[in-house]
């Protein structure tokens, strides 16, 4: 275990600075995980939101917690959760379908100011949005988190063939929807 995880833990589990602790691993890991679910949901109010749920809920099981992985790999698996689950639920309440989603969403991203970034920048987000979402997932943690797929596998709870597999298929798919604009 990383040193800064036995320190946040060290202090969690006294009563006397479980706060502190607690203040330490949010200022230790909110940014990544802000930017993992941003990636996926895209709107920052949205993503805001999902982190704070993802540390509540974390705080909320901090006793489960049972160091067979870092902090940061349960955070992110926590976090998207939050994510898949918050994306599966829009779907639902505004009856989208697959589509209308995507297509909102790249309105979104056509609009100026909402992600910095050059055309091919754009053009890679929009590929993504048409990905399944645990290929997005997937992609994000592999391609723009650089983790291992042992890491992935912890975080996402699927089997490394798994996911290299899915990390092929999204590959592809993103470089058909690329070239094809």
């Amino acid at each position: 275990m990383k040193e800064i995880d036995q320190q946040i833990l060290e202090k969690i589990q006294s009563p006397f600075t479980r706060e502190l602790g607690f203040r330490l691993m949010i200022e230790t890991y909110q940014r990544r995980v802000y930017q993992v679910i941003r990636r996926m949901v895209l709107i920052h109010e949205d993503a805001d939101d999902l982190v704070q749920n993802t540390f509540i809920k974390a705080y909320r099981y901090l006793d489960k917690f049972e160091g067979n992985s870092s902090l940061f790999t349960w955070l992110y698996r926590i976090g998207t959760n939050e994510a898949l689950s918050f994306l599966e639920k829009k779907k639902k309440r505004f009856f989208f379908s697959v589509e209308d989603h995507q297509e909102k969403l790249e309105s979104y991203l056509d609009q100026p100011g909402n992600l910095d970034g050059d055309e091919i920048q754009i053009r890679l987000q929009k590929a993504l949005l048409k990905l399944p979402e645990k290929q997005r997932l997937v992609f994000h943690l592999k391609y723009q988190e650089e983790l291992s797929y042992e890491e992935m596998a912890e975080i996402t709870g699927t089997s490394v063939g798994a996911l290299k597999a899915s990390y092929h298929h999204a590959v592809k798919k993103i470089e058909q929807s690329v070239l094809s604009e």
